[in-house]
């Protein structure tokens, strides 16, 4: 019986979210596609959120992922910049958790490391070993469309371990795991 299912990685951004799509067929990856949507041009923080989640739909139902790896956000010093990240990061989760699609977190170094086993590779480093796994006759101008397969790349790699990251399978699955969180 062949198995297959469809992986959606999201690389999530105020300025460019990248994502890429890998198609597992009996345990091979096969590359779909990548690319970003780019947001600079758009002064208006929820315009961008709203652009977020309609092509994060957009892609679902297209592609009809089974599943969603996703970038979590890095701590940083500026915490207006982790703020915007983390919108960022909830829209394209509430996307896919709309259409009852599990999904999983995974930290930077956590993707660096899958991809290239250096936890931290620069993105050029990552994209050149996505471009070697997968085939890829050219790498886009920005690196984010990579930096979304790298999601998806890892969440393959990762599959079947026991503790891959946070994954979430619906909305009662998120409030469960976050109640802590949420009531604080």
């Amino acid at each position: 019986m062949v198995e297959e299912k469809i992986i959606l990685g999201i690389d999530p951004g105020t300025t460019i979210m990248g994502f890429g799509l890998i198609k597992v067929v009996n345990k091979k990856m096969e590359f779909i596609q990548f690319n970003e949507l780019l947001l600079q041009k758009y002064n208006d923080p929820y315009v961008k959120l709203k652009l977020i989640f309609e092509r994060t739909i957009h892609l679902i139902d297209t592609y009809h992922p089974d599943e969603i790896a996703i970038e979590a956000p890095f701590f940083g010093k500026n915490v207006q910049s982790m703020l915007k990240l983390g919108r960022a990061q909830g829209v394209a989760m509430a996307a896919g958790l709309s259409r009852q699609i599990p999904i999983t977190e995974y930290l930077p170094k956590k993707i660096k490391m899958a991809i290239t086993g250096n936890g931290n590779a620069s993105k050029e480093q990552v994209a050149k070993m996505l471009q070697s796994v997968l085939k890829l006759k050219t790498l886009p101008k920005n690196l984010d469309a990579t930096d979304g397969l790298a999601a998806a790349v890892c969440h393959f790699y990762n599959s079947g371990r026991v503790e891959i990251g946070k994954s979430y399978s619906g909305w009662e699955s998120f409030v469960k795991q976050n109640e802590k969180r949420i009531k604080k």
